[in-house]
């Protein structure tokens, strides 16, 4: 063994008998040969095996404890010597206990692992179900926000892989969606594991999601800022019209109830317009007059303190 018994199970030197088999029904289920086509997955399997065999028998641990790597050597009568005062040199080049682990039939995998080799008990021969994997699903913010059914193919060990998936309306960013089957494959007439694709939204230019809500940019001429305006927005399900009130400023946010991301099991999120006003980037000759009237009537002046006063969200 190159590796302390301890390490290769993860386990603390005092682990009792039930977290011993617990880190050992995770390990040697990830590292089995037939589930994991690594190529150390097997030798990991060994040396986990190998691990198990020795910390499970309290004779064979104690001696381990003590000895280390040697405890092989030890006769079985070593207490008594140790009484005696013997040293350990003495049994440098003593006869052992025959050696252990290293193979897949040295402990009864079905005391171990109960029904998850159901009831078949050697070796390769076991019935071990197959492991869960994951993947990321990418989606626009609008296949989020409708939901349907999309084909997807994922690379995996045998090749690629077609599967249709069906998507909740509303899925936010983060959430998994569980294919059932279509994980790892079991050992024997173990079940295949699942498949979770986690959802990924892709950064869109026109709106974003924050939970439920979704955030839009309302682009608004300056005189519609600050008489008011009712102005159509775009939005993942389709346009809308947003009631934006008179001496709106940029940042300001108008919110419409429940016209947000859809939630099946609640009420929906709510759609925020952003404010931000645009400029003629070239004037004509009627507006830049308009534009001098204005300068010389108004007594605005937007660099004083307490100017802004309607940046909060109008409900």
């Amino acid at each position: 063994m190159a590796r302390d018994y301890y390490q290769a199970l993860g386990v603390s030197r005092d682990a009792g008998a039930d977290e011993l088999q617990q880190a050992y029904r995770r390990l040697a289920r990830a590292n089995h040969p037939d589930v994991n086509h690594d190529p150390g997955a097997e030798e990991r399997f060994k040396e986990v095996n190998d691990a198990y065999h020795v910390l499970s028998d309290p004779e064979l641990r104690k001696r381990y404890d003590r000895f280390g790597e040697d405890f092989r050597r030890v006769p079985d009568d070593w207490e008594e010597r140790v009484g005696a005062g013997a040293g350990r040199r003495t049994w440098t080049t003593a006869p052992g206990p025959a050696d252990v682990g290293g193979g897949y039939a040295d402990i009864d995998l079905d005391a171990v692992f109960g029904d998850l080799f159901g009831g078949r008990t050697r070796g390769r021969s076991a019935a071990v179900p197959g492991t869960d994997q994951e993947a990321e699903l990418p989606l626009t913010i609008e296949e989020a926000y409708r939901g349907g059914r999309k084909q997807i193919t994922l690379n995996g060990p045998d090749g690629p892989r077609s599967y249709t998936v069906t998507i909740p309306p509303g899925v936010t960013d983060g959430k998994r969606i569980r294919l059932a089957g279509e994980g790892g494959r079991g050992i024997g007439q173990g079940p295949a594991g699942d498949l979770y694709l986690v959802v990924r939204l892709q950064p869109d230019p026109r709106f974003r999601v924050e939970g439920k809500d979704i955030v839009v940019q309302l682009r608004l001429a300056p005189w519609e800022a600050a008489l008011g305006a009712t102005v159509p927005v775009a939005t993942p399900g389709g346009e809308t019209k947003v009631t934006v009130p008179a001496g709106s400023s940029t940042g300001r946010r108008v919110r419409v109830r429940a016209e947000g991301m859809p939630n099946p099991r609640g009420r929906p999120g709510d759609l925020h317009a952003e404010v931000t006003i645009v400029v003629p980037p070239k004037l004509t000759r009627r507006e830049r007059e308009l534009f001098s009237e204005l300068a010389s009537a108004s007594r605005f002046d937007p660099r004083r303190p307490g100017s802004r006063r309607n940046g909060g969200d109008h409900r």
